[in-house]
Formats: structure tokens, C-alpha cells, sequence
């Protein structure tokens, strides 16, 4: 089946679940109700797929089964890997001598925070599925995070089994297909419910998936604004990183990354561990790329992303030990406002002067009733602190101290400046202003003698070892 069947419904899927005599297996669900295994009940001839449900949802009882967490937190990925591990032994355990040889077991699970009473929390889970691609084979996993956006208790659990049903059909049947697979999981449901901000494939029959491009998928197909993943490459579920943490985002293109990026990045963490009310030993560093600032700089909105030159990048940001946010928040305000929500500690953005003249620049802010006034009160809420890169322009230096405002934007901006709200980065390499970074592209494509001075040696290495962002070395003697 290589086909994504996009109106063939949640019953349905499920009925065709139920008739395959190769998948049997067990759920296991906590919280948001039992609407995943409900769906296979209600499909008909649930008896050919479920071997067991349940749901363990008093934490004494969890905690003797799946053991206690350390962290004492239950919707966590730490609690769905857990339930993963104890309810896969147990079937294996009590059904591969029976039927191993013409079964492809299951495990699947969730554990969900759902809207509650007062309507006080937001909803959101972990949901996982653990599964054979053939009878006697190891196990692969899918595990993903979701927030649930109903605005009624009975609708996110009906959404979470939408999801589950989904997540299972896709394991079996779009396994091959990643792009297919994802796709598919929003069958039935829509953005205004559920947000996917995390997917992670593992196991020897996903070895040609790059779970790095799954984050980008996500973002680009609108199932989350956002997608993390760290140095290793292993996407992270966003608030799970960042919870109680100071962070700095920096926002590049870093195509590729080159000594100013690497300035910037090194200045701007400096200051922001300068600020009083920063706990250093708290502070994560996070450096974004866009979905436009992927594409090629003067590009419409419609131009495909290219995923070599997207995981070029990336190769480089991780290999120097960043934490990569991908995102659809073209705007700053934006991406400030998703972080506010995620982590509650300090936050600074560092940005280069033109970032600064595009922030203030009103144009940007005509689809907002309340203008830049609106877009201000996201971009400087709470503990937001802009730090300034400067720019070297006609060999002056341009900072915060040197920007010029119309005379209707003259007081805001001091009134932001007096509240400490905008900073200039000072210890800075002046030598590094000089370089523009699609000059030192075009050298690593011509391969002109001398583009590694303008980047730190682990990167030049790098693209000359994987040939990255078009480099292809001279002959000898060109």
C-alpha cells in the first residue's frame, strides 16, 4: 500500500487493522480516556488485533508497573518508553511461542494530560507505537508528542484516538513511505486540534529515515511552527528541553557558517550570562533556522526547500555542538511568543543591526490591528532582551547607538532602550564585519584559494570531507 488513502477514516482503518491476521498486540493508555483501543472496538472484530488494554491511570499503580520516574513526571517521554518496554516483554513474553512465526507484534502506547475540569492546563501527550516489521524480527519504534487544542475535554480524547489509529495504520502500511507516513497522521483531524511538535523513527527498517528532515516536515506540512533537534541529530520535544531554562536563540542562515556566525553566537551568550537575574548554570543556546531562510535568499514563498543543502547546514550546526530549532516564525515577535510559552526563564535574542532596522521597519505589522504596538507587546514581553551584532556599512559601524527612526518611533525606542530592554554586543571582531557570507559561498564553490580563513577549521574541514554546499576541489594546478 503505497498510496496514502486519505478518505479511508478512522473506522475503517481500524476495521482493516482488525482483519489482518498478521498484527496483534496490546495498548496501553493513561489519561485523556481509552479512545485509541475504543476505536478498534467499535470497528468490529477487534478479537483478530487486541490481546490486551488497559490503563494504569492511579500513579501508585503506574509506578509499580512501569516503575517510578525520576523526575515524578507522568506525561513524559521517560513514561512512555517505560510502558513501551513493560508491555512489549509481557507480549512477546506470552505469545511468540504461540504465534511468533506468523505475527508481527505491538505495543502500543500513550500517557495524556487532557483539558481538565476548570480548563486550567493545556493538553498535550506522548504516544508511541513498538512494533515488529515481520513475524520473529526486532522491534522498531515511533514515538511522537502532541498538544491537543480542543477546548473540551471529550474532544481531545476523541482526538488522541483519531491520532493512535492513525499512528498504527501508518506503522503498518506506510512504513516505507516517511513522507506518506506523516502525512497521513493528520487524517481525520486538522491543525485547529492537534499539533505535532515531535516525531522520532528508530529500528533497523528506518535506517534511511533522517529524523532531522522529519523535523523539517512537520514544520513545513503546518503540523507544528517549530521543531527541535540536538547535536546528535535526535529530535526533542521543545518544551521538555527548555522548561525552567534561561535560552538564547540565535537566527541564522549559516550557509554556511562562517567566524562572524561563530562571533556572534560566542559575544551574545557572553552578554546574555552577564545579565544578573541569569542563572549560568542554567542556559541553554539555541540557534534557529527559518523555512524561508532555508530557501534561496531572494526567493517567493512557494519555492521548494532543498534538503541537502538543509542538511548541510545542520551537519555543521551539530557538529559544533548546537541545539537546532527549525521554525515558521518568520516574524521575531513570533518565535518569542512560542518561546514564552515553553520556558518561563529569561530570554535573549541576539540579532544582527539590519535584523534590528527589520524589527522596526512598521510594514511588517499591517495585518495586526494594533500594528507594531501589538507585534512589541509579544517581541519584549516579560524577561526579553534583544542584543545588537553590529554591521560594518561604507567602513562605519552600525549599532543600536547609531539607528535611525522615523519621528513617530523616536520614543518607543528609547523608552526600550532606557528599560534595558535593547543592548549592543561590544567585544566584538571587527575583522569579521568585513566578510559577507554569500561571498565566502561563492569562494567554496569556485573553491578560491583561501575561503577556509573565513570559518573555523572544523567547518572547512567538514565541507571538504562531504562536499558540502557545492564545494568539488580544483585539479591540481587550476
Amino acid at each position: 500500500m503505497s498510496i496514502h488513502r486519505k478518505d479511508i477514516g478512522t473506522k475503517q482503518k481500524a476495521l482493516t487493522i482488525n482483519l489482518d491476521n498478521r498484527i496483534y498486540g496490546s495498548f496501553a493508555e493513561i489519561g485523556a480516556g481509552q479512545d485509541v483501543a475504543a476505536n478498534f472496538f467499535k470497528a468490529g472484530a477487534a478479537a483478530g488485533t487486541i490481546a490486551k488494554t488497559m490503563s494504569a491511570y492511579d500513579m501508585i499503580f503506574s509506578d509499580s508497573i512501569y516503575g517510578v520516574q525520576q523526575a515524578r513526571r507522568y506525561v513524559s517521554e521517560s513514561r512512555l518508553i517505560a510502558m513501551l518496554n513493560h508491555e512489549y516483554s509481557l507480549v512477546l513474553e506470552r505469545l511468540s511461542a504461540m504465534r511468533g512465526d506468523s505475527t508481527t507484534f505491538f505495543a502500543f502506547a500513550d500517557t495524556f494530560a487532557a483539558l481538565n475540569y476548570h480548563k486550567t492546563n493545556e493538553g498535550h501527550g506522548w504516544m508511541g507505537l513498538r512494533f515488529q516489521m515481520r513475524p520473529n524480527g526486532d522491534f522498531h519504534d515511533v514515538i511522537l508528542h502532541v498538544n491537543l487544542l480542543d477546548n473540551d475535554n471529550n474532544l481531545q480524547q476523541q482526538a488522541a484516538g483519531v491520532l493512535g489509529v492513525n499512528l498504527i495504520f501508518a506503522c503498518f502500511y506506510y512504513s516505507e513511505y516517511p513522507a506518506v507516513f506523516l502525512e497521513s497522521l493528520m487524517d481525520d483531524l486538522s491543525r485547529d486540534r492537534i499539533q505535532i511538535d515531535m516525531i522520532r523513527f528508530e529500528g533497523a527498517g528506518f535506517s534511511k529515515v533522517d529524523n532531522r528532515l522529519m523535523s523539517l516536515l512537520l514544520v513545513k506540512l503546518g503540523f507544528t511552527d517549530a521543531a527541535l533537534f540536538g547535536p546528535n541529530g535526535q529530535n526533542l520535544q521543545p518544551t521538555e528541553v527548555l522548561y525552567k531554562k534561561n535560552a538564547v536563540v540565535v537566527r541564522g542562515r549559516f550557509r554556511p557558517l562562517i567566524n562572524v556566525h561563530l562571533d556572534m553566537i560566542n559575544t551574545g551568550v557572553e552578554k546574555f550570562m552577564a545579565e544578573p537575574d541569569v542563572d549560568k548554570d542554567n542556559v541553554i543556546l539555541i540557534t534557529e533556522l527559518t523555512l524561508q531562510g532555508l530557501k534561496d535568499r531572494y526567493a517567493d514563498d512557494n519555492a521548494e526547500i532543498d534538503e541537502k543543502d538543509f542538511l548541510d547546514r545542520v551537519d555543521i550546526l551539530c557538529s559544533l555542538g548546537q541545539t537546532v530549532l527549525i521554525s515558521n516564525y518568520h516574524q521575531y515577535y513570533k518565535l518569542v511568543s512560542y518561546l514564552s510559552k515553553v520556558t518561563r526563564r529569561k530570554l535573549g535574542v541576539v540579532l544582527g543591526y539590519p535584523n534590528l532596522e527589520y524589527i522596526f521597519s512598521e510594514a511588517h505589522y499591517k495585518n495586526l490591528p494594533g500594528g507594531i504596538l501589538e507585534a512589541f507587546a509579544a517581541l519584549f514581553s516579560r524577561e526579553v532582551k534583544l542584543f545588537i551584532y553590529p554591521t560594518l556599512r561604507n567602513n562605519e559601524i552600525y549599532n543600536s547607538k547609531k539607528f535611525s527612526l522615523p519621528p513617530n518611533l523616536i520614543d518607543l525606542y528609547e523608552y526600550l532602550l532606557a528599560n534595558n530592554k535593547i543592548e549592543d554586543i561590544e567585544n566584538y571582531n571587527k575583522n569579521n564585519l568585513e566578510v559577507e557570507t554569500d561571498s565566502v559561498l561563492q569562494m567554496v564553490k569556485d573553491d578560491v584559494k583561501g575561503w577556509e580563513e573565513y570559518m573555523p577549521v572544523e567547518v572547512s574541514a567538514m565541507i571538504k570531507q562531504r562536499n558540502l554546499f557545492g564545494y568539488t576541489a580544483r585539479p591540481d594546478g587550476v
